[in-house]
Protein backbone atom coordinates (compact mmCIF):
# COMPACT_ATOMS: atom_id res chain seq x y z
CA UNK A 1 0.00 0.00 0.00
CA UNK A 2 1.12 3.23 -0.70
CA UNK A 3 1.31 6.44 1.81
CA UNK A 4 1.14 10.07 1.53
CA UNK A 5 1.98 12.42 4.90
CA UNK A 6 0.42 15.45 4.88
CA UNK A 7 1.70 18.53 6.94
CA UNK A 8 -0.45 21.75 8.23
CA UNK A 9 2.18 24.66 8.41
CA UNK A 10 1.99 28.21 8.93
CA UNK A 11 5.15 29.68 10.28
CA UNK A 12 7.33 26.74 10.63
CA UNK A 13 10.90 27.70 8.49
CA UNK A 14 12.73 26.51 11.73
CA UNK A 15 11.43 23.18 11.40
CA UNK A 16 10.10 22.26 8.06
CA UNK A 17 12.82 20.67 6.54
CA UNK A 18 13.79 18.44 9.25
CA UNK A 19 10.15 17.47 9.70
CA UNK A 20 10.09 16.67 5.29
CA UNK A 21 13.38 14.95 5.35
CA UNK A 22 12.30 12.55 8.15
CA UNK A 23 9.92 11.56 5.43
CA UNK A 24 11.37 11.50 2.39
CA UNK A 25 10.76 7.75 1.90
CA UNK A 26 6.97 8.21 1.99
CA UNK A 27 5.01 7.76 -1.69
CA UNK A 28 3.95 11.59 -1.59
CA UNK A 29 4.20 14.62 1.08
CA UNK A 30 1.80 17.07 1.04
CA UNK A 31 2.32 20.71 2.37
CA UNK A 32 -1.03 22.61 3.15
CA UNK A 33 -0.08 26.41 4.91
CA UNK A 34 -2.52 28.81 5.73
CA UNK A 35 -0.53 31.85 5.16
CA UNK A 36 3.02 31.90 6.55
CA UNK A 37 5.04 34.85 7.17
CA UNK A 38 8.54 33.45 6.82
CA UNK A 39 10.24 31.31 4.48
CA UNK A 40 7.96 28.17 5.08
CA UNK A 41 6.50 27.78 1.95
CA UNK A 42 9.98 28.24 0.31
CA UNK A 43 11.47 25.63 1.86
CA UNK A 44 8.73 23.06 1.97
CA UNK A 45 8.55 23.27 -2.28
CA UNK A 46 11.73 21.52 -3.25
CA UNK A 47 11.41 19.18 0.14
CA UNK A 48 7.60 18.12 -0.72
CA UNK A 49 5.33 16.46 -3.30
CA UNK A 50 2.96 19.01 -3.81
CA UNK A 51 2.30 22.59 -1.51
CA UNK A 52 -0.93 23.99 -1.55
CA UNK A 53 -2.74 26.85 0.29
CA UNK A 54 -5.41 27.14 2.06
CA UNK A 55 -6.86 29.91 4.46
CA UNK A 56 -7.17 29.06 8.09
CA UNK A 57 -10.35 26.63 8.87
CA UNK A 58 -9.33 25.06 11.90
CA UNK A 59 -7.29 21.78 13.43
CA UNK A 60 -9.46 19.72 12.23
CA UNK A 61 -10.78 21.09 8.99
CA UNK A 62 -7.66 22.01 8.00
CA UNK A 63 -5.81 18.02 8.01
CA UNK A 64 -9.22 17.10 6.39
CA UNK A 65 -8.98 19.72 3.16
CA UNK A 66 -4.69 17.86 3.56
CA UNK A 67 -5.73 14.04 3.30
CA UNK A 68 -8.10 15.10 0.61
CA UNK A 69 -5.40 16.08 -1.46
CA UNK A 70 -3.63 13.37 -1.11
CA UNK A 71 -3.67 10.45 -4.37
CA UNK A 72 -3.55 7.41 -1.24
CA UNK A 73 -6.16 6.60 1.10
CA UNK A 74 -3.33 5.83 3.58
CA UNK A 75 -2.46 8.66 5.44
CA UNK A 76 0.05 10.08 7.84
CA UNK A 77 -0.52 13.41 9.83
CA UNK A 78 2.40 14.93 10.65
CA UNK A 79 3.32 18.01 12.48
CA UNK A 80 6.08 20.48 11.52
CA UNK A 81 7.60 20.24 14.73
CA UNK A 82 7.73 16.65 14.74
CA UNK A 83 10.29 14.13 13.14
CA UNK A 84 9.81 10.33 12.12
CA UNK A 85 12.95 8.54 13.55
CA UNK A 86 14.70 5.69 11.17
CA UNK A 87 12.92 2.73 13.10
CA UNK A 88 9.33 4.33 13.34
CA UNK A 89 9.82 4.34 9.28
CA UNK A 90 10.54 1.54 8.66
CA UNK A 91 8.11 0.10 11.13
CA UNK A 92 5.55 2.05 9.18
CA UNK A 93 7.26 0.75 5.65
CA UNK A 94 6.83 -2.97 7.07
CA UNK A 95 3.16 -2.22 7.69
CA UNK A 96 2.15 -0.55 4.63
CA UNK A 97 3.92 -3.60 2.82
CA UNK A 98 1.90 -6.22 4.33
CA UNK A 99 -1.02 -4.95 4.55
CA UNK A 100 -2.65 -2.84 7.66
CA UNK A 101 -5.03 -4.70 10.13
CA UNK A 102 -6.67 -2.07 11.09
CA UNK A 103 -8.23 1.27 9.60
CA UNK A 104 -5.71 3.51 11.96
CA UNK A 105 -2.51 3.18 14.08
CA UNK A 106 -1.54 5.43 17.39
CA UNK A 107 1.94 6.37 17.85
CA UNK A 108 3.81 7.01 20.78
CA UNK A 109 5.29 10.56 20.89
CA UNK A 110 8.06 11.95 23.06
CA UNK A 111 8.66 15.62 23.66
CA UNK A 112 12.24 17.41 23.80
CA UNK A 113 12.15 19.88 26.11
CA UNK A 114 14.82 21.75 28.52
CA UNK A 115 17.94 19.57 27.09
CA UNK A 116 16.21 16.45 27.47
CA UNK A 117 13.37 13.61 26.57
CA UNK A 118 10.38 13.42 28.54
CA UNK A 119 8.98 10.23 29.66
CA UNK A 120 7.32 11.50 32.53
CA UNK A 121 3.91 13.04 33.26
CA UNK A 122 0.99 13.53 31.09
CA UNK A 123 3.04 14.16 28.16
CA UNK A 124 4.12 10.51 28.26
CA UNK A 125 3.18 8.06 27.18
CA UNK A 126 1.39 9.95 25.03
CA UNK A 127 0.33 7.86 21.58
CA UNK A 128 -1.79 10.25 19.48
CA UNK A 129 -3.60 8.92 16.37
CA UNK A 130 -1.36 9.52 13.09
CA UNK A 131 -1.74 6.95 10.02
CA UNK A 132 -5.15 6.09 9.18
CA UNK A 133 -7.36 4.97 6.08
CA UNK A 134 -8.82 8.27 5.13
CA UNK A 135 -11.81 6.27 4.22
CA UNK A 136 -12.17 5.08 7.70
CA UNK A 137 -11.02 7.89 10.05
CA UNK A 138 -11.62 12.04 9.94
CA UNK A 139 -10.20 14.36 12.27
CA UNK A 140 -13.44 16.27 14.30
CA UNK A 141 -13.82 19.83 14.40
CA UNK A 142 -13.11 20.64 18.01
CA UNK A 143 -11.55 23.97 18.66
CA UNK A 144 -7.47 22.66 20.00
CA UNK A 145 -6.73 19.27 20.82
CA UNK A 146 -8.22 17.40 18.12
CA UNK A 147 -8.17 13.68 17.17
CA UNK A 148 -9.62 11.28 14.26
CA UNK A 149 -12.54 9.85 14.65
CA UNK A 150 -12.56 6.16 13.08
CA UNK A 151 -14.50 3.58 12.41
CA UNK A 152 -13.11 0.50 14.22
CA UNK A 153 -10.53 -0.44 16.67
CA UNK A 154 -7.26 1.00 16.54
CA UNK A 155 -3.97 -0.43 17.20
CA UNK A 156 -0.39 0.53 17.93
CA UNK A 157 2.70 1.40 16.65
CA UNK A 158 6.01 0.13 18.40
CA UNK A 159 8.44 3.21 17.88
CA UNK A 160 8.15 7.03 19.18
CA UNK A 161 7.35 10.11 17.32
CA UNK A 162 10.04 12.76 18.03
CA UNK A 163 8.42 16.18 19.00
CA UNK A 164 10.22 19.63 19.50
CA UNK A 165 6.98 21.76 20.77
CA UNK A 166 8.75 24.50 22.42
CA UNK A 167 11.66 27.05 21.54
CA UNK A 168 12.42 27.93 25.05
CA UNK A 169 10.20 28.60 28.40
CA UNK A 170 8.75 32.01 26.73
CA UNK A 171 6.98 30.00 23.82
CA UNK A 172 6.07 27.52 25.79
CA UNK A 173 3.79 29.71 28.44
CA UNK A 174 2.70 31.49 24.97
CA UNK A 175 1.32 28.37 23.50
CA UNK A 176 -0.33 27.70 26.71
CA UNK A 177 -2.21 31.10 26.95
CA UNK A 178 -3.51 30.65 23.49
CA UNK A 179 -4.70 26.74 23.68
CA UNK A 180 -6.29 27.51 27.03
CA UNK A 181 -7.97 30.23 25.47
CA UNK A 182 -9.25 27.37 22.61
CA UNK A 183 -9.98 25.15 25.09
CA UNK A 184 -12.37 27.27 27.51
CA UNK A 185 -14.33 28.41 24.04
CA UNK A 186 -14.94 24.84 23.48
CA UNK A 187 -16.32 24.13 26.86
CA UNK A 188 -18.17 27.23 26.73
CA UNK A 189 -19.89 26.14 23.40
CA UNK A 190 -20.86 22.80 24.69
CA UNK A 191 -22.30 24.61 27.75
CA UNK A 192 -20.05 23.83 30.61
CA UNK A 193 -19.77 25.60 33.64
CA UNK A 194 -17.38 26.04 36.06
CA UNK A 195 -16.99 27.66 39.85
CA UNK A 196 -14.23 28.12 42.72
CA UNK A 197 -13.80 24.38 43.91
CA UNK A 198 -12.80 24.01 40.22
CA UNK A 199 -10.02 26.20 40.79
CA UNK A 200 -8.99 25.19 43.53
CA UNK A 201 -8.93 21.39 42.80
CA UNK A 202 -8.43 20.82 39.24
CA UNK A 203 -4.86 22.51 39.28
CA UNK A 204 -3.56 20.60 42.43
CA UNK A 205 -4.37 17.26 41.61
CA UNK A 206 -2.99 17.80 37.75
CA UNK A 207 0.16 18.76 39.74
CA UNK A 208 -0.33 15.24 41.80
CA UNK A 209 -0.49 13.08 38.99
CA UNK A 210 2.00 14.86 36.89
CA UNK A 211 4.95 15.12 39.15
CA UNK A 212 3.69 12.23 41.66
CA UNK A 213 1.63 9.73 39.53
CA UNK A 214 3.49 9.84 35.88
CA UNK A 215 6.58 10.13 37.56
CA UNK A 216 7.75 13.92 36.69
CA UNK A 217 9.95 13.67 39.92
CA UNK A 218 12.10 11.42 37.66
CA UNK A 219 12.61 13.81 34.96
CA UNK A 220 14.54 16.38 37.59
CA UNK A 221 14.17 19.80 37.11
CA UNK A 222 12.20 19.70 33.71
CA UNK A 223 9.79 17.43 35.10
CA UNK A 224 8.87 19.70 37.81
CA UNK A 225 8.67 22.47 35.33
CA UNK A 226 6.70 20.41 32.92
CA UNK A 227 4.91 19.31 36.22
CA UNK A 228 3.83 23.09 37.03
CA UNK A 229 2.93 24.67 33.78
CA UNK A 230 0.70 21.54 33.27
CA UNK A 231 -1.29 22.45 36.71
CA UNK A 232 -1.03 26.17 35.11
CA UNK A 233 -2.35 25.13 32.01
CA UNK A 234 -5.50 23.49 34.11
CA UNK A 235 -6.02 26.41 36.07
CA UNK A 236 -6.15 28.82 33.16
CA UNK A 237 -8.44 26.41 30.94
CA UNK A 238 -10.87 26.86 34.33
CA UNK A 239 -10.25 30.66 34.99
CA UNK A 240 -10.73 31.45 31.02
CA UNK A 241 -13.97 29.27 31.43
CA UNK A 242 -15.29 31.53 34.16
CA UNK A 243 -14.36 34.64 32.52
CA UNK A 244 -16.19 33.62 29.70
CA UNK A 245 -19.13 32.76 31.78
CA UNK A 246 -19.13 35.99 33.35
CA UNK A 247 -22.65 37.69 32.78
CA UNK A 248 -22.18 41.05 30.65
CA UNK A 249 -24.09 43.13 33.27
CA UNK A 250 -21.15 42.20 35.71
CA UNK A 251 -23.12 39.96 37.76
CA UNK A 252 -21.12 36.78 39.62
CA UNK A 253 -22.00 33.35 37.45
CA UNK A 254 -23.94 31.30 39.41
Amino acid sequence: MKLTVTVITKDESRHIAAALASVAWADETIVVDSGSADDTVAIARPLATRVEMHAWAGYGAQKNYAAGLASNDWIFSLDADERVTPELAAEIRALMEHGPAAPAYRVPRVAWYLGRWIRSTDWYPEAPLRLYDRRAARWNDRHVHESLEVDGAAGRLRHELQHFAYRDMSHHLATIDRYTTLAAEQWAAEGRRTGMLDLLVQPAFAFLRNYVLRRGLVDGGAGLVVSVLNSYYVFLKFAKLRELRQPADGRPPR
